[in-house]
């Protein structure tokens, strides 16, 4: 590449977010622009020729062989698109995963919402390309924009389609799956804003289908699950509508369809397992070693099991404090808490999971959330089939932020600014920063270890 582009602070090597080959900058591809040249060996023949350019204008923009100036890149070796921001941030890599049905989909869309309304922390998470967020920005628009008075759902995610690109690689199609890619950097509201260029990541998400991990779900020609190694953190979809035993246990204390017919039914601690054995692979971890990244099991649809605790809503109040001076930051010690309570709820009544999930990592954190903040109504349509719909105006996500937020602060050391924890002393009379706490069950909160949950 010609020295044209130095004026841009290049990161050393760059990855790239679709099928993670490893290449110095100079060595990207940039996308002809010109209507002349279409056909790509790689990509297709209704694909823009990908090519090494040899000129530049002004702007530091490639000039392709018709003269049109070009904007956008791609990898060397896919040939898919990678957006500028991935040249100058350092990508931060996260595995989203879980069972069929486990509301993956619900869950990023709600997790993007919420992150992009995080501006008291000094962080801003932003769309750092449009083109590979298009369906979670359209999802964005159906929960969170559309008319308050609609039935909304959202597809199921497919183990084929847009979430998804094929190439040629060589003499075989391969697929590989589509990132949401975002910018997350500190505001001028940070704490350590001097280090913003130290700090800032570009967080490279992936939203596979369900059964893709399950024996059989990935194969040489759709190595779609191949993040899972590069992941500088796992989060863990756990859904309790799916698991019997909860089910059982919230018999009389929610309303919910999904905790009664309309329920579903799945091991979730195989594909956790599975997930497990393809990181080994991946990263020659031996079987006697502990993954040692953050592992967030992200326990699902709190609005329908929270009638086995005495917190009806987990407010943002519980993980993210402002202090009297106005400094805001992640509650970390709270946050590691409701973790504990949590996984005493898990160990009753879904043992698998948490055997599965500390029988493979060293550092778990059990967090509650709900991605729409109520229950869903059964729908019947025109022709007699029922649906699970939910009212775009009642959607309130519940702590949907805060496994990103935890996860970020645990991976990269000052991007999210933490709260101070309460002094010995204050810790130990009822302060107001404490009644405004409230554990998630009746018990004494300063003993979490010997938490039991409402009506045990």
């Amino acid at each position: 590449m010609a020295t044209s582009t130095s004026a841009l602070p290049l990161r050393s090597e760059l990855t790239c977010p679709h099928c993670w080959h490893r290449f110095p900058p100079e060595n990207i591809c940039w996308i002809a622009e010109h209507s002349d040249l279409q056909g790509d060996p790689v990509t297709g023949p209704e694909s823009a020729l990908r090519f090494i350019p040899t000129q530049f204008n002004v702007d530091c923009n490639a000039i392709d062989a018709r003269g049109e100036a070009c904007k956008k890149l791609a990898c060397p070796k896919c040939h898919l698109g990678i957006c500028r921001s991935l040249l100058e941030l350092e990508p931060l890599f996260v595995s989203i995963l879980g069972a069929p049905s486990s509301g993956k989909s619900f869950y990023i869309t709600s997790m993007i919402h919420q992150l992009e309304s995080t501006l008291q922390l000094g962080i801003s998470v932003g769309d750092a390309d449009p083109d590979a967020n298009e369906k979670l920005t359209s999802y964005k628009e159906l929960l969170f924009r559309s008319d308050t008075d609609s039935w909304v759902k959202l597809e199921k995610t497919q183990t084929e389609g847009d979430l998804y690109e094929a190439v040629m690689i060589g003499d075989r199609p391969v697929r590989y799956p589509k990132p949401f890619v975002y910018s997350v950097q500190p505001t001028r509201d940070h704490p350590q804003v001097g280090k913003a260029k130290k700090l800032s990541r570009a967080l490279c998400l992936y939203d596979n289908a369900g059964e893709h991990f399950l024996p059989g779900g990935v194969s040489s020609t759709a190595p779609v699950t191949q993040h899972l190694g590069l992941s500088s953190a796992l989060l863990f979809l756990f859904d309790p509508t799916q698991e019997p035993e909860f089910r059982a246990a919230c018999r009389g204390r929610t309303s919910d369809p999904q905790m009664g017919e309309y329920g579903k039914k799945f091991q979730q601690d195989l594909v956790l397992s599975d997930a497990a054995r393809r990181i080994r692979d991946q990263t020659k971890l031996s079987e006697t070693q502990m993954y040692d990244k953050p592992l967030i099991v992200v326990v699902t649809k709190y609005d329908a099991w929270a009638g086995l605790t005495s917190q009806k809503r987990l407010d943002d109040e519980l993980a993210i404090r402002t202090s009297p001076s106005g400094s805001t930051g992640l509650r970390v010690s709270a946050i590691e808490k409701v973790s504990e309570q949590i996984r005493g709820i898990l160990a009753k009544h879904a043992s698998g999971v948490v055997a599965a999930a500390e029988r493979f990592a060293s550092d778990v954190t059990y967090i509650p959330v709900s991605s729409i903040g109520c229950t869903p109504k059964v729908v019947s349509s025109a022709d007699g089939h029922d649906d699970l719909l939910v009212r775009a105006g009642d959607i309130h996500p519940m702590w949907a932020q805060v496994p990103m937020l935890y996860a970020l602060h645990k991976t990269v050391d000052g991007l999210v600014p933490v709260a101070k924890s309460s002094s010995r002393k204050n810790s130990k009379s009822q302060s107001p920063e404490r009644r405004k706490s409230p554990p998630l069950n009746k018990a004494d909160d300063a003993e979490p270890r010997e938490w039991k949950e409402t009506g045990s």
